[in-house]
């Protein structure tokens, strides 16, 4: 678990500057997909070079079978996947961390204090505690990296369909090229639990795109709403103004309403 605990804590800082749908997200990577790799998936998957059985020995012959059927193992594929599909996370997260440490560094610099114009600056996504409102430039990080995250995973569940050729592990592979001497069965060892920790998977990916995109819609929703009710909202009489045409030979000046 040692060589997970540093992603898991860039991750774990995410979560306070993400919506209720993206913690969820959180979870399922954490639990379901970190967890069980990093609770050692590569004992219970076995070395599965060592472990193919083919009927011949000929030199060579089972390494090139292997190297066709399975150009990269089913766990280091994985551990693959989710260091790509987190990485608009990370990025996401630099973005937040930017954005907190220059709205801290205005609060000390300004302090409410007029600047050269007459008016106040104050930060705009962030509060004194670090937590950020989800708007203007942070919005469209947010809604971005949820996009990558959805190409990213659909990416992966079509990629190892075309990488492998097969879904489930199959019982046998059959090859009969060059160095093997005549058509050569290969037998895979425990195909049956293998297929399952391959289904368990490929369900987690296609959950992490169904959240990345109720996450979206979540967004899409709230945000309407929230324009909605700022619209709906009456501007009070003490901020309207009433606005009359300048009149030179006249000294009288705009009032308030």
């Amino acid at each position: 678990m040692g060589e997970w605990s540093f992603l898991s804590e860039l991750l774990d800082k995410v979560q306070s500057h993400s919506t209720i749908v993206g913690k969820v997200w959180m979870s399922v990577l954490f639990l379901f997909r970190i967890f069980i790799l990093a609770a050692g998936i590569d004992n219970i998957w076995g070395d599965e070079h060592t472990n193919m059985n083919c009927n011949t020995k000929s030199p060579g012959c089972k390494n090139a079978c292997y190297d066709r059927s399975f150009p990269i193992s089913h766990t280091r594929f994985w551990v693959l996947q989710i260091l790509i599909v987190s990485t608009p996370t990370l990025i996401y997260l630099g973005h937040v961390l930017l954005v907190i440490r220059r709205e801290n560094k205005l609060r000390r610099r300004l302090e409410q204090k007029l600047d050269k114009n007459g008016m106040v600056k104050t930060p705009k996504y962030s509060n004194e505690n670090g937590k950020v409102q989800l708007k203007g430039a942070l919005l469209f990080s947010y809604i971005m990296q949820l996009l990558f995250r959805i190409v990213l995973e659909v990416a992966f569940i079509v990629g190892q369909y075309y990488l492998y050729g097969f879904i489930l592990m199959p019982n046998k592979i059959s090859y009969q090229e060059y160095p093997c001497p005549s058509p050569v069965d290969c037998f895979i060892s425990r195909p049956t639990e293998k297929n399952i920790f391959i289904v368990f998977m490929l369900v987690m990916a296609a959950l992490s795109v169904l959240l990345n995109l109720v996450e979206m819609f979540h967004l899409m929703v709230s945000k309407m709403q929230e324009t909605k009710r700022r619209s709906s909202v009456p501007i009070p009489p003490e901020k309207m103004y009433c606005y009359n045409k300048p009149n030179h030979n006249s000294s009288e000046k705009d009032t308030l309403c």
